[in-house]
């Protein structure tokens, strides 16, 4: 079989999708890598480079690329003993599996000359980052919509759902992000929290600091006279309850500023976390598949006003191999997802419904979800 090695530049297409058990998978494709040398990398050979700086395949595995020609230095190949130098070209020629996603459509909500606005589905990223490229909302709506190139307006963590709204060239985006800077742009969203949250608007004005190693935010609460003032930046987010049963609350959620993680840690804060965000519900954080909170999941993960893509559990299985080819070298092969990631994963009961500026509003329907009996 003839290799053919795929860069950014090979948009995606739909035939690179598998659906599998409720999940889209992409079709494991050969990759080229490209870096270039940094400083702090110059004056270590090309095998002790790969396996200082990226960990997550075993040194005896760089040393088979280097001799066989899987990873190259500008252009060519080069004994395992080599040198690198600062801003040489490193190519590293590997077969490619992306982790999956829920097989949810990414539903059109609004298309416009300028702009195209969608419902994200929780667990999608929304733009290429990590091992993700064309499993993101980007590369999906052009596999399935030939929509490129397209600019995301605002920033929707992986697993949130909910209104996204992309422009559809760089003067429009740009329009965009000063709007945004200047504080013109209001935004809302809706949580799932435990417990019944006060009925009383809520206004949480806490520094949020985050952990970039850890992966988390933690809400401080500074003190002007302390000698050890907070490291964290200022946040504001105003909370709303829309709804109880007396076991959960659904919240509007309106943030003032933008921190990473502002809405999951303020809701923790007030002491009704989101109801399946395992990362800040810290009497699960030990035990994230506790007994007591699999209703919760289920909750979550269930439509959110979309369809998912079918796919009979038995007929996927069988055709799976066949779906794809396996290499002799990756460290993946002959599974379908990469080591490391959870194929169960879901989306957190965090869902924007809708964002607004002079002039202008866009909005998502409420997730299933959001509706308590």
């Amino acid at each position: 079989m003839e290799i053919v090695w795929q860069t950014p530049a090979n948009p995606p297409e739909k035939d690179d999708y598998i659906f599998l058990n409720g999940r889209r998978h992409v079709r494991p494709y050969y990759f080229e890598f490209i870096s270039y040398v940094k400083n702090r990398w110059a004056g270590k050979t090309i095998v002790d480079l790969f396996a200082e700086e990226f960990k997550g395949r075993p040194y005896d595995y760089y040393v088979s690329a280097v001799k066989c020609g899987r990873i190259q230095v500008d252009g060519e190949m080069v004994p395992v003993s080599y040198i690198v130098k600062p801003s040489q070209k490193i190519s590293h020629f590997l077969h490619r599996h992306e982790p999956p996603v829920m097989a949810w459509d990414v539903s059109i909500l609004q298309k416009d000359p300028d702009v195209v606005t969608i419902c994200k589905p929780a667990t999608v990223p929304v733009h290429p980052c990590g091992q993700y490229r064309k499993n993101t909302v980007v590369g999906i709506l052009q596999a399935d919509h030939g929509l490129s190139p397209l600019f995301p307006v605002h920033r929707l963590d992986r697993l949130v759902s909910g209104l996204l709204i992309l422009a559809r060239n760089a003067l429009k985006a740009d329009f965009f992000r000063q709007e945004i800077e200047a504080g013109m742009v209001q935004k809302q969203y809706v949580a799932k929290v435990i417990g019944i949250f006060p009925e009383d608007e809520q206004v949480v004005d806490v520094n949020i600091n985050y952990n970039a190693r850890e992966g988390r935010s933690t809400a401080e609460v500074g003190d002007s006279c302390s000698d050890f003032p907070t490291k964290g930046k200022a946040a504001c987010t105003k909370f709303t309850r829309i709804s109880t049963n007396g076991t959960h609350s659904i919240v509007l959620c309106k943030p003032i500023t933008g921190r990473t993680h502002q809405i999951r840690v303020h809701l923790q804060y007030t002491g009704h976390p989101i109801a399946n965000d395992f990362l800040y519900l810290s009497e699960l954080a030990a035990n994230p598949s506790a007994e007591g909170t699999s209703a919760d999941r289920a909750a979550c993960s269930s439509s959110f006003g979309l369809t998912p893509q079918d796919c009979s559990s038995d007929k996927c299985e069988e055709n799976t191999r066949e779906d794809f080819n396996t290499d002799p070298m990756c460290t993946n092969c002959p599974n379908l997802v990469p080591k490391g990631y959870d194929v169960y994963e879901e989306g957190l009961c965090l869902h924007c419904v809708k964002y607004s500026g002079p002039g202008w509003v866009y909005e998502c329907p409420y997730p299933d979800w959001a509706f308590l009996s």
